[in-house]
C-alpha cells in the first residue's frame, strides 16, 4: 500500500533524512521518501502485516508529528513563525541598540551606561535576550533532544551556538559582580538575539516560498466545484460534490463546472478542458460524449449520468499522481541526503577545532566565541534539502498545468538525458481513427458506390466498414437494407442488396471471387503507394469502384518531430502496420527511422535493443499492445486519451490528445535539471564558503572575523535564495 502523510515539525534536511532512516527499520516497510520542501512523507508498506496507525506512531517517537487538516495547519505554522518573529524583533531592536548604540555615538541613560553602571548594561541585555529565546524554544526543544539522541539538525547548531552566547554572557556578569568591568564590552548576547529573531524571519520567508512552489497542488485542489445539483426521483437538488453517487443524473448549466466525471444524455454545449489537458480550444460535447469533473461547461445546459465519483475522477487521479510525484526522490537528490546525514556532526566538530586552533595561538576568549558561534550558525543543511525537492514540486506542478504528468522525480530526472523517442504510430502520431480519404468509381458515380457500400458494410463491426458508413452519412447518402450478409475472415464482406450480390474487400478477396480487377488496378496501386488501406468493392462479379481509407496524422506531429530533431533527439516509429503505411506515414512527419510489422508481443524487444545500443529511449504509445514497450523504455509516454493499461505502464502521461506534450516533458525535464544543479551548485559553494570564512581563514591573511549576525543573515538567505532560484521554473511555458 502507498500513502502520503503530512509531517510536522521538521526544520532541515536532516530532520528529513531521520524520518526516512527510522521508517526504513521498520519490518515490513517497503520505501520511505520525505519532501522536505513539501513536508510530505511518501511510504510503501505491506498493510497486511503493518498497519497505518503503526507508521504514524513511529513517526511520533522518531520526534515529529502527523497535520491532520493539511491547509489550516500550513496556515497556522505561517501565522506562527510571523508572531514569533515580531515578538522576537520587539526585543531585538532595543537590545541592539542598547549594545552597540553607544559605539556609533548614540547616547545612553547614566544607569545603564556600559561605563558607568556596566552591571545594569549587561543584565538589562540579558533581560531583553531571555524574552527571545523564549519565544524560539522550539529551537532548543527539537535541537537539543536531536542533540541527545545523536541525530543533530539545524535546530542543534541554533541551540549550541544562542546557548554559547548566552552562557558566555551569563560568566561575563559574574566577573563584573568581581569587578571586571572591562567585561562589559564582551557581551554577546545580542548575537544570541539576532540570530534567533533573522533566523525566524529566514523561516517565515522560507515558509511564503514553500508555499508558491507547493501552489500547483492547492490550484488543482480548488478546481473542482463544492456543489453539485443532482436529479434523484422527481426533485432536484443541491449536495456536496464528494456526495454524488454513481448512476445519479447531474445538472449543469452554461458556466458551471462539471462536478464529477461522466457521459452525457440530454443537451449539447463545449467545455473548457483546459485544466486538465492544457488544450485551449473549447471541446465540443454531445449526447453520448464523455464529461471530466473540473472542467467548465461553456454554453449550454447539459445532464449526464455520474460514472467516476470521489476519489475515482480524474482530477482526484491527477492530484494523487502530482503528490506521489513530489514525494519521489529523484537520484540526484541522494547526493543532498549523504552529505546532509553527516553535514551538522562535521560543523559542530569544525566550530571546536577553529576555536581551540586560535585559542592555541593566542587569540582571547572574545575572538573565540565569536568563531565558534559563527561556524554554528552559518552551516546550515537547508539549503541542500531544498535544492532538489523544490525545483522537482515546482516542475511537476508547472507540467500538471500543461497537461503533462510526472511519475517522480526519478522520472524527471531521466527524461533530460532522452536521445531517442520511439513513437507508436495508429492512435499516436495518428489519430486512430480511419476516415474515407478517396472514392473511385469506375462509372463515375460517386455517390451509388458509396451507397452500396455503407450498406454492405453497415452490418460490420469493423473499423474500415465503419468509416465508410461515416462518409455516407456525412454525405447524407442513403443507406438500404441488406440480405445475407456474410463476413470473410481477413478479407471483407458479402450481401445482397436490391437483388445484387455486393463484395467489399481486400484484392486477395477480389482474387478468390475471380473478379477481374484491370479496370482499377492503376488506381488501386496509386492510393496503395501513398500508404492507403483500398476496399474494392463489386457489383454482380464487376468491379463498381475503390474507396481509399486512411489514419490520419494527428495536427501538429510533424511539427513536434521537427522539435525533436532539432533537439537532438534521434525520432523512430515501431508499428504492426505494413511496410508501405509504415513509410508513409514516417516520411509524412519526417520520423527517421521506421520498425513496421512488428507484433504486439516483440514491440518490447525492439525497445531493447535500443537499449543495448546506449541510447536513453523513451517509448509513445496510447494501446494495450504498447504496455510492455512502455514499461520496457527507459521513460515511458502515454497519450492520454489512450487505454487505462498503457496509462498505468507509463512514467509520463500527456492527457492532451496528441503527442506536443512529449517535446515539452523533455524541456521540461531539462530545465529542471539545470536548475537542481544550480541551486545544489550554490547550496554547496555557499556552505563550503561560508564555513571557511567563519572559521577565521580571511583573518588569517589580514582579514576580518565573520560576525555571528551576519552569518545568521546569511543562512536565513540562503534557503530562501535556493527557493527563490526554484520558483524561475513556473515562468516555464
Amino acid at each position: 500500500m502507498e500513502k502520503i502523510f503530512k509531517i510536522t515539525g521538521m526544520t532541515c534536511s536532516a530532520c528529513a533524512g531521520r524520518i526516512e532512516r527510522g521508517l526504513r527499520k521498520l519490518e515490513h516497510v517497503e520505501k520511505a521518501d520525505v519532501n522536505f520542501a513539501a513536508e510530505k512523507l511518501f511510504v510503501q508498506y505491506n498493510e497486511n502485516n503493518i498497519s497505518e496507525s503503526d507508521i504514524v506512531s513511529a513517526i511520533k517517537k522518531i520526534g515529529y508529528g502527523i497535520a491532520d487538516k493539511e491547509k489550516k495547519e500550513a496556515m497556522a505554522a505561517h501565522t506562527k513563525l510571523l508572531i514569533r518573529f515580531i515578538i522576537s524583533a520587539a526585543f531585538t531592536i532595543p537590545l541592539l541598540v542598547i549594545s552597540m548604540g553607544h559605539m556609533i555615538g548614540m547616547p545612553l541613560p547614566d544607569a545603564i551606561d556600559p561605563m558607568s553602571n556596566p552591571l545594569n548594561f549587561a543584565i538589562l541585555q540579558l533581560c531583553l535576550t531571555v524574552p527571545v529565546m523564549l519565544t524560539g524554544f522550539m529551537f532548543y526543544l527539537r535541537g537539543i533532544k536531536n542533540l541527545i539522541s545523536l541525530s543533530p539538525n539545524m535546530d542543534s547548531l541554533i541551540a549550541v551556538g544562542t546557548i554559547a552566547s548566552v552562557a558566555y554572557g551569563l560568566y561575563a556578569i559574574y566577573r563584573i559582580q568581581n569587578g571586571n568591568d572591562h567585561m562589559a564590552m564582551e557581551l554577546y548576547f545580542e548575537s544570541a538575539a539576532v540570530i534567533l529573531t533573522l533566523i525566524t524571519l529566514g523561516k517565515y520567508l522560507e515558509a511564503l516560498s514553500k508555499g508558491r512552489s507547493s501552489q500547483a497542488i492547492k490550484e488543482l485542489m480548488e478546481l473542482s466545484p463544492k456543489i453539485a445539483t443532482v436529479r434523484r426521483g422527481n426533485k432536484e437538488l443541491q449536495i456536496k460534490s464528494e456526495l454524488v453517487k454513481i448512476g445519479d443524473t447531474v445538472l449543469v448549466k452554461p458556466g458551471e463546472k462539471f462536478p464529477v466525471d461522466g457521459v452525457i444524455t440530454s443537451g449539447s454545449s463545449a467545455a473548457d478542458e483546459s485544466m486538465i489537458t492544457g488544450e485551449s480550444m473549447p471541446v465540443p460535447k454531445n449526447v453520448g460524449d464523455r464529461v471530466t469533473g473540473a472542467t467548465v461547461n461553456k454554453n449550454g445546459y447539459l445532464e449526464y449520468t455520474a460514472e467516476k465519483v470521489g476519489k475515482d475522477t480524474a482530477i482526484a487521479q491527477i492530484i494523487k499522481l502530482v503528490e506521489e510525484a513530489q514525494g519521489k526522490k529523484a537520484p540526484i537528490a541522494r547526493l543532498a541526503d549523504k552529505v546532509s546525514a553527516w553535514f551538522v556532526p562535521a560543523v559542530i566538530l569544525l566550530a571546536v577545532i577553529a576555536a581551540a586552533f586560535w585559542k592555541i595561538s593566542g587569540e582571547s576568549n572574545d575572538f573565540c566565541i565569536t568563531i565558534f558561534i559563527s561556524v554554528l550558525v552559518i552551516a546550515c543543511p537547508c539549503a541542500l534539502g531544498l535544492a532538489t525537492p523544490t525545483a522537482i514540486m515546482i516542475a511537476t506542478g508547472q507540467g500538471a498545468k500543461n497537461g503533462i504528468l510526472i511519475k517522480g522525480g526519478a522520472v524527471l530526472e531521466k527524461a533530460h538525458k532522452i536521445d531517442t523517442v520511439v513513437f507508436d504510430k495508429t492512435g499516436t502520431i495518428t489519430s486512430g481513427a480511419p476516415v474515407v480519404t478517396d472514392v473511385f468509381a469506375v462509372n463515375g458515380d460517386e455517390t451509388a458506390l458509396l451507397a452500396i457500400a455503407a450498406s454492405a458494410e453497415k452490418n460490420s463491426e469493423h473499423p474500415l466498414g465503419e468509416s465508410i458508413v461515416k462518409e455516407a452519412e456525412a454525405r447524407d447518402i442513403e443507406i438500404f437494407e441488406t440480405e445475407n450478409f456474410e463476413a470473410v475472415s481477413g478479407m471483407g464482406i458479402r450481401a445482397e442488396i436490391k437483388g445484387k450480390n455486393i463484395i467489399a474487400g481486400n484484392m486477395r478477396m477480389m482474387k478468390q471471387m475471380n473478379i477481374d480487377t484491370a479496370d482499377i488496378d492503376n488506381v488501386f496501386r496509386e492510393y496503395s503507394d501513398n500508404g492507403k488501406t483500398v476496399v474494392i468493392i463489386a457489383e454482380n462479379n464487376k468491379t463498381a469502384g475503390i474507396i481509399a481509407i486512411s489514419d490520419p496524422i494527428r495536427e501538429n506531429s510533424r511539427e513536434i518531430v521537427t522539435k525533436l530533431k532539432k533537439s537532438g533527439i534521434y525520432t523512430s516509429m515501431l508499428t504492426g502496420d505494413n511496410k508501405q503505411t509504415a513509410l508513409s506515414v514516417a516520411d509524412a512527419v519526417g520520423i527517421s527511422g521506421v520498425i513496421y510489422e512488428v507484433l504486439p508481443s516483440d514491440k518490447a524487444n525492439k525497445i531493447k535493443q535500443f537499449q543495448e545500443k546506449n541510447n536513453v529511449t523513451a517509448m509513445v504509445g496510447d494501446g494495450i499492445n504498447d504496455a510492455p514497450a512502455l514499461v520496457q523504455a527507459d521513460v515511458g509516454i502515454a497519450v492520454g486519451t489512450g487505454t487505462d493499461v498503457a496509462i498505468e505502464s507509463a512514467d509520463i502521461v500527456l492527457m492532451k490528445d496528441g503527442i506536443e506534450g512529449v517535446d515539452t516533458a523533455i524541456r521540461l525535464s531539462r530545465a529542471a535539471m539545470r536548475n537542481i544543479k544550480q541551486n545544489l551548485f550554490w547550496a554547496f559553494g555557499y556552505n563550503v564558503l561560508g564555513i571557511a570564512v567563519a572559521m577565521g581563514i580571511l583573518h588569517l591573511f589580514g582579514g576580518p572575523l565573520l560576525n555571528p549576525m551576519i552569518a545568521a543573515a546569511c543562512m536565513s538567505l540562503s534557503s530562501v535564495s535556493v527557493l527563490t532560484n526554484a520558483l524561475r521554473l513556473k515562468r516555464f511555458k
